[in-house]
């Protein structure tokens, strides 16, 4: 049975593929096709030029919101633009999508908020609806009824050491569902050029300044590819940043495919908690290993030895990339392909959404499914490889 589902896009971006630099914005791309393709009915609210795959597109942002929000900001080049929930954008995406929505909603729909505080005036007016965060993974919001997390890190980390001890009622919807990935995104490479990568935000946060120390420990080239500015970098490092690093800003999704596929490793070595780090999944699907910190998602959803190597030490960071070659690139694409595909966490959502259900119109948390085959929603599917990632034959 399919239900129906009123998807909010990001305030400030355009739902569509090309708009690859905001994780949120691919979220809600992927999401309408995911729901869509399992039958459900989905409506979607954003920008005029968004292009996702849905029932209904309603466009509640044009054009000129935007440039009177941001001027000739251009997110090609940039990424996306400095925002405020209270601006020009903001405030005109909460108009029209309230407004649209009561004209559209029915009892017992789902609305999906994927953008936090972003959201949340939407939520506010709507509150009679089967609210859901779907992917959490940002440090505030959370005020859904019913959330999902992208991983178990972020999860307890949103906890706390409140319910270390202490028994609660309160968690049984607060549930974990990785992001999620349309495989023919991306190409599998066996063969590998002479580069590492680093993708995502350049900033200190993210650890480029790791990744472009190790490129020079070992002697190694690395492209950096995202928005942001290496500018202030070089007084972390012994010469400048321009004899080993190329950063090509913002990758549209031709050259990112390439880049991935192609790369020795992709080097992410982020100094806070990450909450799920797409790009580590997206180069595991291109067959490409990671070297990561050990913490947050990556604990998670880098096999250690396995699909790359976990690090402490910047010791560790530059074993890892001399000895990257100890990792196959098929175990990488196949981990990634098994647990992370539309198909396979849209059997998680399903399951979920299912749950949510009965909480709102059948028996809540005793209901009876006599029906039932299986209970795999939770299983993950394990690479062909040993527990020290040898060679399979």
């Amino acid at each position: 049975m399919g239900y129906r589902f009123h998807i909010l896009g990001i305030p400030h971006t355009i739902s569509t593929r090309e708009y690859n630099a905001c994780p949120f914005t691919q979220k809600v791309v992927r999401l309408c096709t995911m729901l869509r393709q399992r039958g459900h009915y989905v409506i979607h609210y954003g920008h005029e030029d968004s292009k996702v795959d849905c029932d209904e597109h309603v466009t509640v942002t044009r054009r000129d919101d935007f440039a009177k929000a941001y001027g000739n900001h251009d997110w090609r080049r940039d990424g996306p633009p400095s925002s405020q929930i209270d601006d020009h954008a903001y405030q005109t995406f909460y108009a029209g999508s309230i407004s649209a929505i009561q004209e559209r909603k029915e009892k017992g729909d789902f609305l999906l908020c994927m953008y936090g505080h972003g959201h949340r005036a939407v939520f506010d007016a709507h509150g009679d609806m089967i609210v859901v965060e779907p992917g959490i993974g940002y440090a505030d919001g959370h005020f859904a009824p019913f959330k999902v997390f992208e991983s178990y890190a972020i999860l307890h980390a949103y906890l706390g050491l409140r319910w270390v001890g202490q028994t609660s009622n309160s968690m049984w919807y607060d549930v974990v569902i990785p992001n999620y990935f349309d495989l023919s995104d991306f190409e599998f490479s066996q063969h590998k050029d002479d580069y590492f990568l680093f993708m995502g935000r350049v900033y200190g946060g993210k650890g480029v300044h790791i990744a472009i120390q190790v490129a020079e420990a070992i002697g190694g080239r690395l492209v950096v590819a995202g928005p942001g500015s290496l500018e202030g970098l070089e007084a972390r490092t012994e010469r400048p940043v321009s004899e080993y690093v190329e950063h090509i800003g913002v990758a549209d999704l031709e050259t990112r495919k390439r880049l991935m596929a192609r790369a020795k490793a992709m080097i992410l070595a982020s100094m806070f908690v990450e909450p799920f780090c797409g790009v580590q999944v997206e180069s595991m699907l291109s067959g490409t290993p990671v070297i990561t910190s050990d913490w947050g998602a990556f604990a998670e959803y880098n096999i250690h030895g396995v699909t790359g190597y976990r690090c402490r030490t910047f010791e560790h960071f530059v074993w890892a990339a001399n000895n990257i070659g100890n990792i196959q690139p098929a175990v990488c694409r196949e981990w990634a392909a098994s647990n992370f595909s539309l198909d396979r966490v849209g059997d998680m959502y399903d399951e979920y959404f299912f749950s949510v259900k009965n909480v709102v119109e059948g028996g809540g948390w005793y209901q009876k499914n006599p029906g039932r085959t299986q209970l795999d929603w939770l299983k993950k599917h394990w690479p062909h490889a040993g527990s020290q990632g040898e060679r399979t034959p």
